[in-house]
């Protein structure tokens, strides 16, 4: 028989812990894609990666220069210079190579492969760049001489054996592992794979999360503002957490306090959405919205649980799944500062759980908090915005759940411990590092 531990009942405080551990055990990573090289930028991928062939596939030139082999320019000087006939040019992309023989040197551009007989490179400036003179500065044109033939050049430094030669298989080999599953795709790794030939890759798609605010009282940035009106901060704030986390966001204008308009404009919004995050309308108020909307719903229409946290901000938190296709939705509260919080505990790692990725990226250090603490409620999990360096924390404004200007001055989220409701000056606290 296994025991089960008993559901947490709704009409208390759940902890954030329980809270996140709900979310995390109902999300599923989203099914593999195959997609091209500048599709998949900032997508996880799937598959081990080997190499089919070595990078680079022939030893090649890393400068401007001429081709030699190394006993010709043995002991070469300024004074003595080494006089090699020139047979050739071997540009990038060459596909015919003239071979180097004894006393002769072939003129080679970066990134060429290395002629046959050539044993190393010499860099254009330790010659006389085959125009008589002293050493040259650039490779210059190619110019007839008289007589036929290429010309000579004067060489004024020896070359050891492999100098300036970037050999076949020195950046990876045949075979070697290039990208391991569970890699975020970057530019440097999109370079890489396109380097070694993969034109597509299979990798979990970034998740696509729609934003919403709800509220009569919001009016998008940029309108004038009636009596009683506030702008809508919350879905864009949130639509840039979303991306920060590494999602597609796609931010729905604000909707009124209905229920029936809200209803419509979620189901309008599933058909393209891997995860709904919505803010405000999931407190005790008369015009709760969210609440209003999604409580009791069943069925093919999916159900949100909503709860009250042991925590400060973000006590009101709802979460759930809606249509049939059970889309992931998180039912934040209105305040801005309660908002982000909410996001950065809670949808962040949902939406890098649905990229298949390890839920927790930011990283939590010890750190001194340069001011008191005063006034944090027992029994709740309280989280102050704060700016942090080198090992100490200040607290940047107060702990109310609306002062949004000093949430852009902040670095770090400052945890107090449900038990503690005041700490002095000086004492080590967690800290969230946000960036």
């Amino acid at each position: 028989m296994t025991d089960t531990a008993p559901a947490p009942a709704a009409d208390r405080l759940w902890s954030v812990d329980e809270h996140l551990a709900d979310i995390l055990g109902r999300i599923r990573p989203l099914e593999p894609i195959e997609l091209q090289l500048l599709d998949a930028q900032g997508c996880v991928l799937v598959e081990d990666v080997t190499v089919p062939a070595a990078l680079p596939p022939f030893d090649n030139s890393s400068m401007d220069g001429y081709a030699v082999r190394t006993a010709d320019v043995e002991g070469a000087s300024e004074e003595f210079p080494a006089v090699l006939r020139v047979v050739g040019d071997v540009p990038a992309g060459g596909a015919e190579l003239p071979a180097v023989g004894p006393g002769e040197a072939a003129r080679i551009m970066t990134g060429a492969p290395l002629p046959p007989g050539a044993e190393a490179v010499v860099p254009v400036e330790w010659t006389d760049g085959g125009l008589g003179g002293g050493p040259a500065t650039t490779m210059s044109a190619r110019r007839p001489v008289p007589g036929g033939g290429l010309g000579e050049v004067r060489i004024h430094r020896p070359a050891a054996a492999r100098a300036h030669v970037r050999a076949r298989g020195s950046d990876v080999a045949a075979g070697d592992l290039a990208l391991a599953a569970g890699t975020v795709l970057g530019p440097a790794q999109l370079g890489l794979l396109a380097a070694i030939g993969r034109a597509t890759v299979t990798v979990r798609p970034r998740p696509r999360i729609v934003v919403l605010s709800t509220g009569s009282e919001l009016v998008p940035p940029g309108e004038p503002l009636a009596p009683g009106r506030i702008h809508d901060s919350n879905s864009y704030l949130l639509a840039a957490c979303a991306r920060s986390a590494g999602a597609l966001a796609y931010r729905v204008g604000a909707v009124d306090d209905d229920a029936g308009t809200l209803r419509a404009t979620l189901e309008d919004q599933l058909i393209r959405a891997d995860a709904v995050v919505t803010s405000g309308g999931v407190s005790v108020g008369a015009y709760d919205v969210v609440k209003e909307a999604l409580s009791g719903l069943t069925g093919d229409e999916g159900s949100v649980d909503f709860r009250a946290l042991a925590m400060q901000p973000g006590k009101p938190q709802g979460f759930g799944r809606l249509g049939p296709d059970r889309v992931p939705l998180f039912a934040l509260p209105g305040n801005p500062v309660s908002s982000y919080v909410s996001f950065e505990l809670f949808v962040r790692p949902a939406v890098r759980a649905l990229m298949g990725l390890p839920p927790h990226d930011r990283s939590v250090v010890r750190a001194e908090c340069t001011a008191a603490v005063t006034g944090s409620p027992r029994g709740r999990r309280q989280y102050l915005r704060g700016r942090y360096e080198d090992g100490r924390v200040t607290p940047v404004g107060g702990a109310s759940s609306h002062l949004v200007a000093a949430l852009a001055h902040a670095n770090a989220l400052i945890v107090v411990p449900e038990d503690t409701t005041s700490v002095p000056a000086g004492t080590e606290l967690d800290a969230i590092l946000l960036d």
